[in-house]
């Protein structure tokens, strides 16, 4: 009886048809299980090209702030780092490749901090103030201590500012954003904020040198009264009149 049941059981189709489903189901774990595989190495491969590129970068970095950037070569930055010159130009095109991606590295986490007071809560005439005083003590600790490339920046300031570019452009949306908020707020009277923060970003560049050389100081500005006079001569222009 019981092996009529099972015979009767597996010419019905049934049994068939769970056999298709087990089958189905296996064939889908293990397109999933293999997908899953594949992002896994896809991420993994990523990941180490962005460590390698990070090591080439940080080698470059240390070998132009002791030897300086003209003096620094292909050659050196692939022996300090333990790789081929054709690893180095899978990365780079060439040095000055390089030394921007170095510079973009260095000033990177300005942007953050510079990020952190525009989110932040608080009066847009607060982050002002603070958004000045924080980007020129940035800058000068990240140009302090990178050495003969400290040179490099006060030799060709010009050059600097061409591999920072875009963290210009980012220094004037974060002040844009603040420039905004204040004027939402009704505290500035700006016709064209994208403008206004592009100028500014550029008058503070300017000031870039002056300030972490303290070459103001036969003029009796010491750093705190440059941030101070740059301060209010920002605010001076920015702040709403009342009637």
């Amino acid at each position: 009886m019981a092996v009529l049941c099972m015979f009767s059981f597996a010419r019905s189709g049934i049994f068939a048809n769970f056999a298709h489903y087990f089958a189905f189901c296996a064939r889908s774990h293990s397109c999933a299980l293999e997908n899953c595989m594949v992002q896994s190495n896809h991420n993994t491969v990523r990941l180490m090209v962005l460590k390698t590129r990070d090591r080439l970068i940080e080698v470059a970095r240390q070998l132009f702030a002791r030897k300086g950037v003209e003096n620094t070569t292909m050659n050196d930055i692939a022996s300090a780092s333990d790789k081929g010159r054709r690893t180095i130009y899978t990365y780079f095109k060439n040095k000055r490749d390089i030394f921007n991606a170095v510079i973009e590295q260095e000033t990177a986490k300005l942007l953050v901090e510079l990020e952190q007071i525009a989110r932040q809560p608080g009066s847009p005439v607060e982050k002002i103030e603070t958004f000045i005083r924080v980007r020129f003590e940035t800058m000068r600790e990240i140009v302090s201590r990178n050495g003969s490339l400290r040179a490099g920046f006060f030799r060709d300031v010009r050059k600097v500012d061409r591999a920072r570019k875009f963290i210009s452009m980012r220094e004037t949306e974060i002040l844009s954003e603040i420039l905004t908020q204040g004027v939402m707020a009704g505290l500035f009277s700006i016709d064209n904020v994208e403008q206004t923060a592009t100028v500014i970003i550029h008058a503070i560049h300017g000031l870039d040198v002056p300030y972490i050389r303290d070459n103001l100081l036969e003029h009796g500005l010491d750093k705190d009264l440059v941030i101070k006079r740059m301060t209010m001569l920002l605010l001076d222009g920015l702040i709403t009149r009342k009637p």
